[in-house]
């Protein structure tokens, strides 16, 4: 089903591009492919609708519980529907109460998240690894945390822990700070963003207000990142080039 999924999307990009570059081939080799490409994509969607309907749905009716469509429903809602959303399908039963045994506790050294767990120390050499500096300014504006990869853009040392990030920046531009940080702070704005060129290459440099699920503001979190590489992307790369 997956890889039907892939041959549905590649036989829809033909089309696109059939369609958009109609003009550089003559009408019946236009006519042809066409015909062809959607030939081919309506035998293998009358296929794939024909499993799901008679095979892939009738099995998970049979050996998925009401809790969990439950749950798969709420996923649902947080990802979003292909497509559309009939208004029927979104008003569903809530799941009888299950007495749900008590969580095993967490292991001591062991970050628990409502996505998964991490150790500290998965936790930091993820954050080095990021293609991206980070700083974290708490909502006291005091600087509490940044990353340490192995080339930074703007040089961080452990003194800074604890200061606030007003004493940071140059006299000049210390209002500019204030004013993202008030702005993040009242809730008027949520990412402020500028680019600069430094040593012949492009940087970005965003400024996200941290907020928790209730909205509350924890700090701020700066990322800055080299986009020498982005900027030259062009078209697609879908194979692994290593060399030896």
């Amino acid at each position: 089903m997956w890889k039907e999924h892939t041959q549905l999307r590649d036989k829809k990009k033909q089309l696109h591009n059939l369609t958009e570059n109609y003009n550089t081939i003559s009408f019946q080799e236009f006519k042809k492919q066409l015909g062809a490409t959607a030939k081919d994509l309506n035998s293998i969607l009358s296929s794939h609708i024909f499993k799901e309907n008679n095979i892939l749905f009738p099995t998970a009716m049979k050996v998925v519980t009401k809790e969990e469509w439950i749950q798969a429903k709420r996923d649902f809602d947080e990802i979003g529907y292909c497509c559309f959303t009939p208004e029927h399908l979104t008003k569903m039963p809530e799941a009888k109460k299950v007495e749900e045994p008590e969580p095993e506790a967490t292991p001591e050294g062991i970050l628990q998240f409502e996505t998964g767990t991490l150790s500290k120390e998965e936790v930091e050499y993820i954050f080095n690894t990021l293609p991206v500096d980070i700083t974290f300014v708490d909502k006291d504006d005091a600087v509490k945390y940044f990353s340490k990869g192995e080339k930074r853009i703007f040089v961080r040392t452990k003194s800074v822990i604890g200061r606030k990030v007003q004493k940071c920046h140059p006299q000049k531009s210390v209002h500019v700070v204030n004013e993202i940080l008030d702005s993040f702070r009242t809730g008027k704005k949520d990412v402020a963003e500028f680019w600069i060129n430094l040593k012949g290459g492009p940087i970005h440099i965003r400024y996200f207000a941290v907020r928790n699920k209730d909205g509350k503001y924890l700090g701020t979190l700066e990322v800055t990142q080299d986009t020498s590489n982005i900027k030259k992307i062009e078209g697609e790369k879908r194979l692994l080039d290593w060399k030896e």
